[in-house]
């Protein structure tokens, strides 16, 4: 669907052009405003899920595609370089006592946290925070 070089704004604002809609119209499809569909193609403003995947029903795109531009920090969890030191990363993380205590992180976070290092794909610090925050909000801590 869409080049590396491009970004979530541009694909959408390309897409609806060629479809040759309004951006008052887009948003009245995905039940929005007018300036929030304007800020997501200038890149001002940052995508909910729920409206990656509006985006993607109302203009016919691939939504895995589009989430991954409006999320390329989750692309690159999955896909990480070649040259990365997972271990590095956990150990950054697990000596960090101010990181853990801003976030609060428990033990048993802590132990879950361990357990997603071992697959070796984790690349920096900040990527266990994220982890956890989405096994928070998956599991409505």
């Amino acid at each position: 669907m869409a080049r590396k070089d491009r970004d979530f704004g541009q694909v959408i604002r390309d897409r609806r052009r060629q479809l040759d809609l309004t951006q008052e119209e887009v948003a009245k499809r995905i039940k929005t405003s007018t300036p929030y569909v304007g800020h997501l193609e200038s890149g001002k403003r940052h995508p909910s899920d729920k409206i990656v995947t509006r985006f993607a029903e109302v203009l016919g795109l691939d939504r895995r595609d589009l989430f991954f531009l409006a999320n390329p920090r989750a692309q690159a969890l999955l896909t990480p370089e070649a040259d990365s030191a997972p271990n590095s990363a956990w150990q950054e993380f697990h000596n960090n006592e101010q990181l853990r205590r801003i976030h609060n992180i428990s033990n048993d976070e802590m132990e879950m946290l361990s357990r997603v290092a071992l697959l070796g794909d984790v690349r920096s610090p900040r990527d266990f925070i994220y982890i956890l925050n989405t096994v928070r909000h998956a599991v409505g801590r």
